[in-house]
């Protein structure tokens, strides 16, 4: 039977397959059409008109095709959409206005296509949108300062378009952004401090536009931010600032072709997890600090400036030998750091001794038994954080325990500098059996490849031959079927166990129908949902997680909680 001779179609899902031709011009007929899932095919051709009226829709992916047309003429009012993915396609015409009807759409992505015209304001009026990709258009015109109402909002790509205007400042209240890609338009004027307050970004593009002023000093509160930095190709002056030194987490730094000048800050080897760091083309001059990441890079990543020099292979040394001026300068810094030095350290003995009485001695750690190389958590020195942690939980005393299981026991860590993380100790064999490292790589193998605000997130793991254990964000009220057993379940009313079930739900979404290959849990209970302090809630403990094979059929053994699993 011909598609276009079905009525009541609720779901055609042909996606990943090498279909080619047309799509049916009736492919709604009937009006119950809910999913069109066509995505990874070569579907030619306009978008059939009837899906214009098709008001049932809620699921929409066609991404990956050949599909032509005026986007603003063949798409209409879907009060019950939520996704709409149009994306690698050759899509033409503007955004309609009439989008911002679509009132419970949480992803919009359009990228890679050929539309043209303005964003409209009313895209402001899209609270429920959480990622929003308009990248590689021909869009012009200005961002729309209604943006600021998205506070949903993670991910914002507008890169790669004709975009002109500032960029702005009520960019400051979408608290909940991770990342931000501006790069590649016709922006102009200074860097908003309002970034700043985006707490979450971990990217932050903002390279080939036109913006101008100084880096502002805000960029230094955005700690989290991991990914890249990168405001290359800009008319960007003044010097580069030393708050920078707080953005430990930082991988890939790009300030090159602006007119940056002095000299590069010493407190940027605090920047321990950079391995690219690239300021050519500017008009910098003096040393370049000394650490791993600026030894390593090649000579490339600092040529064109005016005057640089240090540890860096093809850069000039800064000291010259023979030079008295510069030898008596050294030897008089060294004067003063020693000075200052025997000064610290004799205040430190004093205050160490006065409060030595009410000081508990820190729990020693054996380093010989830290494997080396075998730790990695949120980007610094893997061998310190680990002493860092086990000092924090007193080699995992019993009192900072949280929760326990068969697999290993929950710990509450505050370390030195005021970072709250659970850690899962695993349990370990008393005798000299090997222990089962299957779960333990697959709880890191599965969290390090998904990310989604309804899944814990994972920030490293330790593994040597004395203790295994795997760090995570630490949510305050800890799992769903604590707090339901606990006086606080007065507190879940059912418009919040709903909004909990919902983010469940978007979380299992996402690892079957988002991932690629699909995830499979295999152990949804209430003890592996947790919740932060205002019952948002994530899905964890992917230890008995499988990657499924798209080409090939899967099967496992039962594996899961009594009472939980499926009949």
């Amino acid at each position: 039977m011909e598609i276009n001779n079905i009525t009541r179609l609720t779901h055609l899902m042909l996606s990943n397959n090498s279909f080619v031709g047309y799509l049916p011009p009736d492919i709604c007929k009937g009006g119950a059409l809910q999913y069109l899932i066509l995505y990874m095919n070569n579907f030619q051709g306009p978008i059939p008109t009837t899906l214009k009226t098709c008001t049932t829709l809620e699921r929409v992916r066609v991404e990956h095709n050949q599909l032509t047309g005026d986007v603003s003429q063949c798409l209409g009012v879907y009060p019950h959409l939520y996704y709409m993915d149009l994306s690698f396609n050759q899509l033409s015409g503007t955004l309609s206005r009439d989008w911002a009807k679509w009132h419970n759409l949480t992803l919009l992505r359009i990228s890679n296509n050929n539309i043209t015209g303005v964003i409209p304001t009313e895209f402001g009026q899209l609270t429920k949108l959480g990622e929003l990709d308009l990248s590689s258009n021909y869009l012009q015109g200005e961002i729309p300062n209604s943006f600021g109402s998205l506070t949903l909002l993670y991910n914002l790509s507008l890169g790669n378009n004709q975009l002109v205007g500032h960029v702005p400042p009520e960019f400051g209240m979408l608290s909940n952004l991770e990342l931000l890609d501006l790069s590649s338009n016709n922006l102009a004027g200074r860097i908003p401090d309002q970034l700043g307050d985006c707490m979450k970004l971990r990217s932050l593009k903002l390279n080939n536009n036109n913006f101008s002023g100084a880096i502002p000093l805000a960029i230094g509160n955005l700690v989290v931010l991991q990914d890249t930095f990168d405001v290359s190709h800009n008319s960007l002056t003044g010097e580069i600032p030393s708050q920078l030194r707080k953005l430990v987490m930082l991988q890939s730094l790009n300030l090159s072709h602006n007119s940056l000048s002095g000299h590069l800050p010493s407190s940027l080897t605090y920047m321990t997890s950079l391995s690219t760091v690239d300021v050519s083309y500017n008009e910098l001059d003096g040393p370049v600090p000394d650490s791993p990441a600026f030894r390593r890079a090649p000579a490339e990543w600092f040529a064109h400036n005016i005057d640089l020099c240090g540890v860096v292979r093809g850069l000039p040394p800064c000291v010259s030998p023979g030079t008295p001026t510069r030898i008596a300068s050294m030897v008089v810094v060294t004067i003063i750091a020693f000075v200052v030095f025997f000064l610290l350290l004799f205040i430190f003995i004093a205050v160490a001794l006065r409060f030595h009485k009410r000081k508990k001695p820190p729990v020693p750690v054996d380093n010989n038994h830290i494997k080396e190389g075998a730790f990695c958590i949120l980007n610094f020195v893997g061998r310190d954080v680990c002493k860092d942690i086990i000092e924090a939980t007193e080699d995992f005393d019993s009192k900072y325990c949280i929760g326990s299981g068969a697999y290993g026991s929950v710990y509450r860590a505050e370390l030195a500098s005021g970072e709250l993380l659970a850690v899962k100790k695993i349990h370990l064999p008393d005798t000299e059996a090997t222990c089962d490292e299957q779960p333990f790589q697959t709880e890191i193998q599965t969290l390090t490849q998904i990310r989604h605000r309804n899944i814990v997130k994972l920030y490293g793991f330790c593994s040597s031959p004395r203790r295994k254990f795997l760090v995570y964000e630490y949510m305050e009220r800890g799992s769903l079927g604590s707090v339901l057993r606990s006086e606080t379940a007065a507190e879940l009313d059912w418009v919040t166990r709903v909004s909990i079930v919902k983010d469940v739900a978007r979380a299992l979404f996402y690892m079957h129908h988002d991932c690629t290959p699909p995830i499979v849990h295999r152990d949804i209970t209430s003890n592996n949902i947790l919740l932060d302090s205002e019952f948002n809630a994530c899905v964890s403990d992917f230890g008995i997680a499988r990657l499924l094979k798209l080409d090939s059929s899967n099967w496992t053994m039962l594996a899961g909680t009594r009472g939980y699993l499926a009949p």
